[in-house]
């Protein structure tokens, strides 16, 4: 195993010391393949998107799926913003807003001059610790995006936005078990979710609609229902888009890859698609069956789980690598598909790309001097990735 790769591995095992080996053992799961109490596993790609445009035959709402967690802490509400007609009432309202050029802006606006500031630092040959930056932007993010209020301007304040975000994020793994949360894993969820979003209900009324908020106000949603979205975003937000700025500059070192990029900073975009499928930020995918479907030869019945392996799936095409011929049956899956395609793709591409420019802006290459790996998170990351210049 080359260097990436291996450092890969570290920050799979950091996160929860089971998971490299479900998803490298996983690498046997093609098309699909039945383990008794784990269900159904699939790591080939066509399979895993089968699957995720298939809402007739699978569901985020039954237990274990993601859909069930938010359902128990926010109410029976978000059943209908999940698999309903209010989850397509809500795309279609909320597009625009999240559209590429809308996530470019934003960006620019909200982080483009702390990126400055890092680039600034990292010239003049001060290390940067990358893992703290991608934590503070997405925080800075989240912040703009949910109108959070903080107390203070500096890096500090932002991390604890983003640390409240992933606060929400760790009940997952609890939700994946398969059964109903606690009854005190729900309040502290619930508290979670006061300090995140406890100031949206009093802002409903006057957003103004080219703001999620007012936004969700337009296309029905009430001001507690509101609250609850924000919620969603929030969480949706932060760890997985930091986990993919830091692990991409991480990559781009180990692979000696940045120097490809060095010379050709157009190629950033592509440097981040890369990025995104290597890392594949969320790792696995549940979903429930939820009628008896035929898939890959095999029965499923209503009931049954089935994991999609995401970053197996996508890390079968081969190492981090520039210029990669694109595969079809993986575009994009690290982002989801169907009508739970991530809704802020686009905003976690201008994130990952703006850093990247950051870095290649200097013109000269970097060297990490210190990684430390996250450890018992839900998302794969590193806790402190510092660089400086060549």
């Amino acid at each position: 195993m080359n260097r990436a790769g291996l450092h890969e591995l570290r920050v799979l095992a950091a996160s929860r010391p089971a998971l490299p080996l479900l998803l490298h053992a996983g690498r046997l799961a093609r098309p699909l393949t039945y383990v008794p109490k784990l269900g159904w596993l699939t790591a080939d790609a066509a399979t895993a998107r089968s699957v995720l445009v298939d809402q007739k035959h699978f569901t985020v709402l039954d237990r274990g799926g993601i859909g069930r967690l938010w359902a128990q802490l926010l109410g029976g509400w978000v059943e209908d913003l999940f698999d309903g007609e209010g989850h397509r009432a809500l795309r279609a309202g909320t597009r625009e807003l999240f559209g590429e050029t809308a996530a470019r802006e934003l960006v620019d606006r909200t982080i483009g001059a702390r990126l400055v500031e890092a680039r600034v630092q990292l010239a003049a040959g001060r290390p940067l610790d990358v893992a703290a930056l991608g934590r503070a932007v997405v925080g800075r993010i989240v912040t703009e995006l949910l109108r959070v209020p903080v107390t203070g301007t500096d890096d500090a304040a932002y991390e604890r936005v983003f640390a409240t975000a992933r606060e929400l994020a760790a009940l997952s793994v609890e939700a994946a078990g398969g059964g109903e949360l606690t009854e005190a894993t729900v309040a502290r969820g619930r508290g979670i979710v006061a300090r995140l979003t406890g100031h949206v209900e009093g802002l409903w009324a006057t957003e103004p609609a080219d703001h999620l908020i007012g936004r969700c106000r337009e296309v029905g949603l009430n001001a507690r229902q509101t609250a609850g979205m924000a919620a969603l975003v929030g969480v949706a937000a932060t760890e997985t888009a930091a986990s993919a700025i830091t692990r991409t500059v991480a990559l781009l070192h180990d692979t000696g890859e940045q120097h490809a990029l060095l010379a050709s900073p157009q190629r950033v975009p592509e440097a981040v698609r890369e990025g995104l499928r290597v890392t594949a930020p969320a790792p696995v995918i549940g979903r429930t069956v939820r009628s008896q479907v035929r898939l890959a030869g095999r029965t499923l019945r209503a009931g049954d789980r089935i994991t999609l392996l995401n970053y197996t799936a996508n890390s079968l095409t081969g190492g981090f690598r520039l210029g990669r011929p694109a595969e079809p049956a993986n575009r994009q899956l690290w982002f989801g598909a169907g009508r739970h395609h991530c809704l802020g793709s686009a905003i976690a591409q201008a994130e990952i790309g703006r850093t990247l420019e950051t870095l290649t802006a200097v013109g000269r290459p970097w060297r990490i001097t210190e990684r430390r790996y996250s450890r018992r998170v839900v998302i794969p990351s590193y806790d402190r990735l510092t660089v400086t210049l060549v």
